[in-house]
Parts: structure tokens; C-alpha cells; sequence
């Protein structure tokens, strides 16, 4: 894996687009019929009484990638801790939030503010300049807290805690379901935009190796409106399987060259290639009976959803549920979870003992996953809390079902 990861280097796009797709200027934030998401409930009555303390939030947005509904997710998950979810251990949520813009100087403004600010941890849920602020926070003794890695500093260095495997999850669960399934070849269609293509290959071919599957990385141009040459020049090495590493747009073009080309190939699809831009624009029955590989399920009725949908209805009722707000909700009602161990004054250093003492903790809206941030998940990566991931079955109304945990 080290050597993988070596050969890659930075594993920013790929990882990017594991996590959720992201395409520039994304705004999916407002939806005027959320209540379609699925059931809600009342919120418990349960206020967080002690002293406040300071969680640090550093969104993308205001940049070329802008995502203001991973910080309304946040917001959302830390109203409910203080008002209704005992807070942090009883404390009340200070929400100290910085706008990096997917570049350098922004990101090194977010991660200095943090330190001035004192923070006892910080959380970004989303976002390419992990590189660039790890090494100022956890520098600074203040634990860092993400979704899931995006740079190979944040799988490997001490004070960043991983809450999901993120890219080396889905192509771990992508091996393990195409071994499962009899599957002998997957490929893999990914722009050739940076790294991605190159880091995919190196990551995951020792992975469905020791599957026992091959796999081929086929690049598309960014530039290609239809990709339909590549896609059939592709499919005349008779793959078993399918699966799209790519924003919402290149979903939307592969998907429908896949249409015409190979309309009965097995999909392996990510998060970016089922949300509602694709859909309304491919039709449900492109992506209807695909795997899905998330780390999330916004339509499951577990209770851990409903409290997810219903925190959302409560505190961020213009927010969609089902787009990238989980990202926000996530990290910051997991913090909740791991804030229960913590007794007296809340500092870095206790909040970095209570993450690195979390085993088993269940990951909030994604029922069945769990973290355990002791190093144990996966030792190659140290910081990765999980490698696990939710592989579901899409149906014709693209809702996910037939959910099951894949941790290999």
C-alpha cells in the first residue's frame, strides 16, 4: 500500500471524487421538495449545559469549487448537538467557520485562524488542500478531522484522524464485489485531469490483483463531449464490470455513451454518478440496477437516517438531504459520538485522547459503519478510522437497497 501510494503521489482528484462528486461552481444546495428524502421524527429534548467550546469548520466554498451545503450540514448537526443531542461530552458547540477556496492562500488562512482561535479540534469534511493546512493544525497540537482522505499527508500523519477509508475504501469494496460476483475484469473510466488516472492505477491494481480481478484504468478527455470512442474501444476487452471515477458532468456523458455502447454491463457507481443532476438528466433506468459504493444512505428508514433527514427538516430546511450535506453532518454529529467519553475541560489533548481511544463508534447516517481510530483499521494507513464501505443495490427509483458492509 505504501509503495501504491508512493508511485501515485497525491491522490487529491481521485479522492475527491470517492468522497462526492464536485464539479466547479456546484451549487445543488436549495431544494424546494425535500419531502420525498423519506420519514422524519421529533428531535429529542436533550441541551448541552456546559461551558462552550471551539470547533473548528473549514468549508470549500466562494472558490471554483464551492459547496455551501457540506458547511449547512455542519451547522445543522451542531444545532442539534447543543439544542437537542447533549452537546460535546455537555458542551455547547462554538462553530468556528473559516471559506477556503480550493487554493493554497486560503487554505493556509483557514488552517492559521484555527490555531489563533484556539480551537480544540478542527473538521474539514471536503476539500483538496489537506496537504496544505494538516501540517499548521496538527502542528499546532489541534487534532484534524475529516469525511474522509483526499491527500496521502492526511492518510499517514499523526493527528489526522480519517473517518472513512474515501478513495482506497470504493476500490477496496469495487475488488471485494467483483471477486464476490464472479466479475474478471472491471474498467475504470476516469478523466485525464491531473493525477487521477495515474494514482487510481496505482492504488487499486495491487488491490483487485489480490482479488483475483484485473483491472484497466481508461482515460477519457476532459475536453471529450462524447466519450463514446473510448467507451467502445473499452468494452471490445469484454469487462465484467464498469464503474466511473468522475464529477457529475463526466458521469453524465459516460453514462450515457454506456447506454449505447454497452447497455447491459454491470455498474459499479459512486456517489457523484447517482445524485439528482445525473439522474434528471440520463434517466433512472441508466443507473437502475447498479452497485452503489458509498458511505452513506440518505433514503434508508435506520434510525441513525431518520435522525439525519430529521435534523436536516429541523435546522437546514432548505438544504436537500440527499445531496452533499452529509459530508458537514457527518464529521461533526461523529464528534458528538466521540465527545461522550470526554470529562472536564475540553483541549486538544483530551479531544485527541477521546478520537484516539474511538473504537467501534457508529458513523452517523451510514448504518452498519463504524471507526475506530487506534491506528488498528488499517496499519498501512494509520489514520484511517475505517476502510469499510456500504454497497447497495440501485433501484428503479434509484433509491439504494439491499445495503451491506464490505471491510476487507
Amino acid at each position: 500500500m505504501r509503495r501504491a501510494l508512493r508511485s501515485a503521489g497525491i491522490l487529491g482528484a481521485a479522492s475527491l471524487l470517492a468522497i462526492g462528486g464536485i464539479t466547479a461552481c456546484a451549487d445543488d444546495s436549495s431544494s424546494d421538495d425535500t419531502s420525498s428524502a423519506g420519514s422524519t421524527t421529533a428531535l429529542p429534548s436533550n441541551p448541552a449545559t456546559g461551558d462552550p467550546i471551539k470547533i473548528g469548520f473549514i468549508a470549500p466554498e466562494g472558490g471554483v469549487v464551492t459547496l455551501p451545503m457540506v458547511r449547512e450540514g455542519g451547522e445543522a448537526a451542531a444545532s442539534y448537538l447543543n439544542n437537542n443531542g447533549g452537546g460535546i461530552g455537555g458542551h455547547k458547540i462554538d462553530l468556528v467557520v473559516c471559506k477556503q477556496q480550493e487554493e493554497p492562500a486560503s487554505a493556509t488562512n483557514c488552517a492559521n485562524q484555527m490555531v489563533e482561535q484556539k480551537v480544540a479540534a478542527v473538521v474539514t469534511p471536503l476539500g483538496a488542500q489537506g496537504a496544505v493546512m494538516l501540517p499548521i493544525i496538527a502542528g499546532a497540537g489541534i487534532p484534524y478531522i475529516a469525511q474522509a482522505p483526499v491527500s496521502q499527508v492526511e492518510m499517514v500523519s499523526p493527528g489526522s484522524y480519517m473517518l472513512t477509508g474515501g478513495i482506497v475504501a470504493v476500490l477496496m469494496g469495487e475488488a471485494a464485489t467483483a471477486a464476490r460476483d464472479g466479475v474478471k475484469k472491471v474498467t475504470v473510466f476516469i478523466g485525464d485531469s491531473g493525477d487521477a488516472a495515474a494514482s487510481v492505477k496505482a492504488l487499486g491494481t495491487p488491490m483487485f490483483q489480490r482479488a483475483g480481478v484485473e483491472l484497466d484504468v481508461v482515460t477519457i478527455p476532459a475536453s471529450a463531449a462524447d466519450p463514446t470512442p473510448q467507451i467502445t474501444a473499452a468494452m471490445a476487452g469484454k469487462p465484467g464490470a464498469v464503474t466511473i471515477l468522475g464529477d457529475t458532468r463526466q458521469c453524465i456523458s459516460t453514462l450515457k455513451a454506456l447506454q449505447t455502447a454497452a447497455p447491459t454491463v454491470k455498474k459499479y457507481l459512486i456517489a457523484s454518478c447517482i445524485d439528482k443532476p445525473v439522474i434528471d438528466a440520463v434517466g433512472a433506468s441508466a443507473v437502475s440496477g447498479a452497485k452503489a459504493f458509498t458511505t452513506v444512505n440518505t433514503s434508508s428508514e435506520d434510525p441513525t437516517v431518520v435522525l439525519y433527514r430529521s435534523v436536516m427538516a429541523q435546522y437546514a430546511p432548505n438544504t436537500d438531504p440527499a445531496g452533499l450535506a452529509y459530508l458537514g453532518y457527518q464529521v461533526i454529529a461523529s464528534l458528538g459520538e466521540v465527545g461522550k467519553s470526554l470529562t472536564g475541560p475540553v483541549t486538544p489533548q483530551s479531544f485527541a485522547a477521546a478520537l484516539s481511544s474511538a473504537t467501534n463508534v457508529p458513523l452517523p447516517a451510514a448504518p452498519g459503519l463504524t471507526f475506530t481510530c487506534n491506528g488498528t483499521a488499517m496499519p498501512q494507513l494509520k489514520a484511517l478510522c475505517s476502510k469499510a464501505i456500504l454497497v447497495s443495490d440501485v433501484n428503479d427509483d434509484v433509491k439504494l437497497i439491499n445495503t451491506s458492509v464490505v471491510n476487507n
